[in-house]
Parts: C-alpha cells; structure tokens; sequence
C-alpha cells in the first residue's frame, strides 16, 4: 500500500499547487449525487426524534470540529440523516478517552484509529474491502488482507516555518539540510528576536500528559524516518524487534532537540499546551513549530494569523536529511456493534464532492481522494506539494511502533527539555525505557 499511496500522492501534487483538479468547484447536486448512498443511509437509519441522532462519530482532532459540525449538517440537509460529532484530543490524549468510551459500553459508530491500534480492536471492527471509495483511493488502512480505515486527510510533519521571519533574518530554509545550518540559523534568528518582534525561535512542546502525542509520536517518528527513502523501514524494524535503537542516530537526534529545547519559549517547552504552540506560532511568536499542516485549521481562524506564508524544513540532525514525513496518519473505522450499514454510507458520502469540499476549503485538509474537485490555499500545502514532486518525503512509520510507547517517550523528551537529562542520558534512557516498554 504504501508504494501506491507514494505514486498517488505524487500524481496529487497538481492538485495541490494548481487549480483545483475538476475544473470549476462542483455545486451541490455535483459528483456528491450518487442517489444510491443517500438512499441506502436512509434506509439504514431509524427516524430521529428530536435531539437524537442516526450515526454517531467520534473525532479525535479537535482542530476541525467546527468543520465536521459543518459536515454533519450538510448531511442531513443532503439525506435527511442526523450525525452526531463527538471530539476528543488536544489536550486531551484521544486514545485514553476512546477506551473509556469502550469500557462505558458507549462506543460511537465511527471512530478514529491508527495503525498500531488494530490488534486492540480485533474482533471489533467491520471489513471495508469493496467499498466503492476504496476504488478512489491507495490510502485505505489494510491490516492482514482486510480493510479497516477510511482516510480522510492526507498529513506531513516536520519543522514548520514562518517565512516572513525567516527572510527578515536573512535565514534561507533551503538550505536547512545539515546540523551546523540549523545551528547557525537558530542563534542568528535568536540574536535578533527583539528586531524580529518574536518570543522564540522554536514553538516546541514537551509536556508529556496531555500532548505526549506531538513528542512521542511526531518528533519521535523524525528519528524513525527523516532523510529516509519513502519504502525504508529500518529504524521502525529495529524497534519493532524488541526495541532496538540506533544509538549513533540517536545520538545525533538528541542533539538536535537539544538545540531546540536551547531555543524554545521555557513558558511552553516545559509545561504549555497545544493550543499556547499553535496560537503562538499563528501570531507570530515563533519562527519554527513542531507541528504538522494539521494545525492550519486553528491558524486561520485565528484572528491575529496575518497570512504569512508558512513552509516545512527537515529535522536535520545528520547532513543530508532534507525529507519531511508523510501519510495518511489516521482512520475512520466502524464499530461492529454499531449501525454498520448507516455508517457505512456515510463514509461513502464523505468521499464524495459536498464532503471533499467541506474537508479540503473549509477544514484545511489534503485530500486522500483522487477525484477530488478542491484544492486548499491552506499554510504548508504549497510547501507539502513542493517536497512531493522532488521526492522528498519519508513514509510516516511512527503508527506502527508499539502502541502506547508515546507514553513512555515523551517523558524522556520533557525530563531532557527540563534539564534533568544531557544529550548523553537522554540516548541511555531512551533505550532503556523503550527496550523495557517492548519487553512487557
């Protein structure tokens, strides 16, 4: 699958940087008005009284809830079938509220998952294999030869940048590709944070309880994947076998945080939240985030978010490391206990146009759909577009270590952001809790 997903996304890359790929945006009664979908959820669907609901879904990005409120509405306006979004995360990690949704006996009809989260819903979940949107799409979740998620979003990680503050510093992101560069860019763009009106150099975040997610996930999966060929699983084999590191790339990835950590905003990098880093950086408080072009939902909303022009550079930690991280990160999957056949429909639905425009303009996403009519404007989807066509993107193999080992992980990060680690100790404790968490 994941050779198909690199070719799709290659092919998509017009669809990215041009006008949108069908011409003209479709209206409504477009590509959306396959009747058969519609009609099949209605008959799915038992009436709802009022304040009940037909589908229900759970969301575990809350950046574009408002969105997929949105989404819900045009539905029944479209069907007549009322979908309930629910949404978790944030500061929130998902995955935890999600089980006390299951120990609740209140399981949604639809709810996100990811990769390494399937062995913990064996048994639970519908097979999507010969739905018609899977015929659209390479990015489908497959696990041992059936299809367990709906993707919705195509996503890239790495170092976002504000160009507007990089330019008035005389810092070129191009050539961000070596540590010595990064080095040097950090301590002329900190010299010069009054000039530039800035806080910080880095928006960077280690609190582990609630936003373990974004360190033991995302900047951890940069060791796993940056510089990386798209079909390379070295690193994400060697964990994978017991919990084996490669301590001189570690090494050197451990000193790259610690450049960040150097220059980070200490009211966030410590203790702040999701919302202090991605506002932050909205308002220009910050030359680097360590997010994804999922935050671009929250930064245009926001009010003080001016329009600068947003970018990603490479974690490079090593010379040479000049890829970003790409995939489909996360999925919808359905309940087997729940109303299968509504969901089922829906998830249809939202690979077709009312949807597609809904996800793509208004929620800011990127689309896993190759007939997908819309493209966005969105901060980082000309940058994710122009790393595509060169190449320069690493498969996102972080969903696939052991599931729950963000945990442990971004405890590390926050005890080196704390000082109570060195370079050093942070590599020796790593593997230690890594090699410890593979062995329960």
């Amino acid at each position: 699958m994941k050779k198909k997903l690199l070719a799709f996304l290659m092919a998509g890359t017009m669809a990215l940087s041009l006008a949108a790929c069908g011409g003209a945006a479709a209206t409504d009664g477009g590509a959306s008005t396959d009747g058969g979908a519609s009609t099949d959820t209605a008959a799915a669907s038992t009436t709802s009284d009022s304040g009940e609901y037909d589908l229900r879904v759970l969301n575990g990005k809350p950046e574009i809830n408002d969105q997929l409120q949105t989404l819900a509405a045009k539905y029944e306006e479209e069907t007549g079938v009322k979908v309930k979004i629910e949404t978790i995360g944030g500061d929130e990690k998902a995955s935890d509220a999600l089980k006390g949704y299951y120990q609740a006996d209140n399981m949604p009809d639809i709810f996100f998952v990811e990769t390494n989260d399937i062995p913990d819903w064996d048994g639970k979940l519908v097979d999507l294999a010969g739905e018609q949107w899977t015929e659209d799409t390479d990015g489908e979740l497959i696990v041992d030869g059936k299809t367990y998620g709906f993707p919705y979003s195509i996503e890239a990680t790495a170092l976002g940048y504000n160009k507007e503050i990089l330019d008035k510093a005389g810092v070129d992101p191009s050539k961000l590709t070596t540590p010595a560069a990064w080095k040097e860019a950090a301590a002329t763009i900190d010299s010069k944070k009054d000039e530039l009106g800035i806080t910080a150099v880095f928006g960077w975040c280690t609190e582990p309880s609630n936003l373990g997610w974004s360190s033991g996930t995302h900047v951890f999966g940069q060791y796993l994947d940056a510089g990386q060929a798209w079909d390379d699983r070295t690193y994400i084999d060697m964990l994978n076998d017991g919990g084996k590191i490669d301590e001189a790339r570690m090494k050197d990835f451990a000193d790259f945080i610690g450049m960040m950590n150097e220059y980070s905003d200490p009211d966030l990098v410590i203790d702040g939240n999701y919302d202090m880093q991605v506002n932050g950086f909205a308002e220009g408080k910050y030359a680097f985030v360590t997010q994804g072009n999922w935050i671009a939902a929250n930064m245009v909303t926001n009010d003080a978010y001016t329009g600068f022009e947003c970018g990603f550079a490479p974690y490079a930690f090593e010379d040479g490391l000049d890829t970003i991280i790409g995939g489909v990160p996360n999925f919808w999957a359905v309940y087997a206990d729940g109303n299968v056949d509504a969901a089922k429909a829906f998830l249809q639905w939202c690979s077709e146009d009312s949807a597609q425009q809904i996800f793509v303009e208004e929620a800011q996403l990127i689309s896993p759909y190759s007939d997908c009519a819309y493209t966005s404007d969105a901060p980082f989807a000309a940058s994710i577009a122009s790393y595509i066509s060169s190449g320069k993107i690493s498969y996102w193999h972080t969903m696939e270590k052991k599931s729950g080992l963000e945990d442990k992980t971004s405890v590390v990060f926050n005890q080196y952001a704390q000082g109570a680690l060195d370079a050093d100790s942070f590599v020796s404790t790593m593997a230690q809790v890594i090699e410890s968490y593979y062995a329960e």
